[in-house]
């Protein structure tokens, strides 16, 4: 399994039902991500470019086909242990940075260290050695309402990265910053994924930006197509 993808998605179906019936949004996407890979993935408002990070991130179960995380069929696994891939392996960066508002940068990143079982004193110099990169050192100790947007995403990063994971999702990461915020995060966003080699798939309507990546992927009629 040591050469298999960090993150596969072989046919993968989703549909969601309601009261008008069925809407089939996934129709056998596929999709490899390799180590260090960094792929944009860009689409219209509709076509499933959520559903799809759901599916990856295991914070959702497809209708059909696999969800491979490492060689790992994640549809085969207990609860506890996708929750255990999801926590160690899986880095999740969203729009709006999510930070927990009564506890400092330092907090909010040693946190998911500490949820994960690591030492207190390796944790902390692993929170703040990701802080300092980000040139969060002055920083680190303020919480997220004393911090600037572009600030605060970078903490978020931080935190996404801080399990070391294999894959790195991420949805509008800088789709709430300026445009010269944005330039400045997404450029530490993309030396920190490329630093650590992990396979990243960035959603993002910025066509700048996802020149920028290695490749760019978009849905068409539930299927991932090359651009």
């Amino acid at each position: 399994m040591s050469d298999a993808p960090p993150l596969e998605l072989r046919g993968v179906v989703r549909t969601f039902r309601g009261g008008a019936g069925e809407l089939r949004v996934l129709r056998g996407a596929d999709l490899a991500l390799r180590a260090g890979e960094i792929v944009a993935l860009v689409a219209p408002s509709g076509t499933g470019k959520s559903t799809l990070l759901h599916l990856a991130g295991l914070l959702e179960k497809p209708d059909g086909g696999r969800v491979l995380v490492g060689g790992r069929d994640a549809g085969a696994l207990g609860d506890a242990e996708r929750t255990a891939i999801r926590r160690d392996g899986i880095g999740f960066v969203y729009q709006f940075h999510h930070l927990l508002g009564e506890f400092s940068a330092l907090e909010n990143v040693l946190l998911p260290l500490m949820i994960a079982g690591k030492p207190r004193q390796a944790a902390e110099q692993r929170a703040r050695g990701l802080l300092e990169s980000f040139g969060l050192g002055a920083r680190m100790e303020h919480p997220p309402g004393k911090l600037s947007g572009g600030e605060q995403q970078r903490v978020a990063i931080a935190r996404a990265m801080a399990n070391a994971p294999r894959v790195l999702l991420a949805d509008e990461p800088t789709g709430n910053l300026d445009v010269g915020t944005a330039a400045s995060v997404f450029e530490e966003l993309l030396r920190t994924v490329r630093a650590q080699g992990v396979a990243a798939l960035i959603a993002t309507h910025n066509p700048e930006l996802a020149a920028r990546m290695d490749r760019t992927v978009t849905l068409r009629e539930g299927r991932v197509v090359g651009l």
